[in-house]
């Protein structure tokens, strides 16, 4: 016994036509997994940003000093910069309270450093969370609302800090450019490495007193992103934009 397929134009065109749209539902995911670029691209747990689609972020890092916070938060303000993230311990922020009070007033997204200067992939889960619940605390008797970014107090982490601090309902921010402002290489240095920033990148920076020649270097910085026509936006506001967030639990 013989069995034939036949198949006219019609069935033809509608093979293609479902052929095709399995092609760019795949595509698209694939992209949509490109595009967001996260540091970790398991599939299960949460993942962490360092890179948008556009614009840029550029973000300070204030850990501990009494000095160079407010420096830098003049600089952002004689040059019209009004969308930066700050990354801050929840130590430093209770020593500061008023600095606290003006990023805020001033516009500025707060992102969670941690309340102490540790580094989370040599703690135990349960005080990484310790960490984070106390840090959480300072800003909430500071009444700094709406947090919802971390970043690890060293910048190093793991899937452990990530599922603790998606938990809690943070997302983890890392950086796609370090401008390593904190070595202090000199000032023409982080200059040079600040104006390699591209389209989509976060900026590594830093406000903390050991990082001294920042205030000098941060107007060069600042036009020097200017004249690559970048705007500058906070990290939510690329996440929002990406689409990139901690939300891709299965």
């Amino acid at each position: 016994m013989s069995f034939f397929l036949v198949l006219n134009g019609r069935s033809i065109k509608q093979l293609l036509v479902i052929i095709l749209a399995a092609f760019f539902t795949a595509w698209f995911f694939f992209m949509e997994n490109i595009v967001q670029m996260p540091v970790f691209s398991t599939k299960d747990g949460p993942k962490a940003v360092y890179k948008g689609e556009q614009d840029l972020a550029l973000t300070f890092n204030i850990g501990w000093g009494d000095e160079k916070a407010e420096p830098i938060l003049d600089t952002l303000k004689s040059n019209n910069v009004k969308s930066v993230t700050f990354f801050l311990s929840g130590a430093w922020a209770e020593r500061h309270p008023e600095l606290v009070s003006r990023m805020v007033k001033e516009g500025y997204e707060i992102g969670i450093l941690g309340y102490e200067y540790k580094d989370y992939t040599e703690l135990e889960e349960s005080k990484i969370r310790q960490d984070l619940l106390k840090a959480q605390e300072a800003f909430k008797k500071l009444n700094v609302k709406n947090i919802e970014l971390v970043r690890a107090p060293t910048g190093h982490f793991d899937q452990r800090t990530l599922k603790i601090a998606d938990r809690l309902g943070y997302t983890v921010v890392h950086w796609s450019l370090d401008s390593k402002d904190w070595t202090n290489p000199g000032v023409q240095v982080i200059v040079e490495n600040a104006s390699e920033a591209k389209k989509g990148d976060i900026i590594l920076m830093h406000a903390s007193d050991s990082a001294k020649q920042t205030k000098e270097a941060l107007p060069h910085v600042i036009q020097s992103i200017r004249n690559s026509n970048l705007k500058f936006i906070t990290v939510s506001e690329m996440i929002a934009n990406a689409k990139t967030n901690s939300r891709e639990i299965k």
